[in-house]
């Protein structure tokens, strides 16, 4: 399968998506990072896109887009499926949903999810703050330049 995310404009993408979302309420982004192949979001949905929730909304509408651009460049084929009732399919749909109920655990997927870039056989940045599409930047500086995200530790802190 080709790398879906492995160009920043699909990885922008995203961003734009979480954004959008966050910005009319429906979700409270805490972390993320996105991979050349994969995401890591630590997030909350607070209500529903009209009658989808806003994870359905985030992947129809990217699938959409990524579809569009994957025939403009000639790469839609990587994605055809034998469906019923598609012809393509962009995302898989196994995925894994983590309860954080406590700040170690937040902190354990946080730094899993900030040093994914880095580690294996991804090496995609000298370290996990000067990777471009991750929160990391955000849990060392307090600075948001994605405009979107919360420090989780607030809600065990009581800040």
């Amino acid at each position: 399968m080709f790398p879906l995310l492995k160009s920043d404009l699909n990885k922008q993408i995203i961003v734009d998506s979480l954004r959008f979302l966050s910005d009319k309420e429906l979700i409270t982004v805490y972390a993320f990072v996105i991979m050349p192949n994969h995401i890591h979001l630590i997030w909350r949905q607070n209500y529903l896109n009209g009658k989808e929730t806003p994870k359905g909304s985030l992947l129809k509408h990217s699938a959409h887009l990524f579809l569009k651009q994957s025939k403009a460049n000639g790469t839609s084929k990587f994605y055809e499926v034998n469906g019923a009732n598609k012809k393509h399919e962009i995302w898989q749909r196994d995925s894994l949903g983590i309860e954080i109920y406590s700040r170690e655990v937040a902190k354990q997927k946080i730094d899993y999810i900030h040093f994914n870039p880095i580690s294996g056989k991804w090496q995609l940045a000298k370290d996990d703050l000067s990777y471009q599409f991750s929160s990391a930047r955000f849990y060392e500086t307090g600075i948001d330049e994605f405009g979107f995200l919360k420090n989780i530790y607030n809600l065990f802190d009581g800040d």
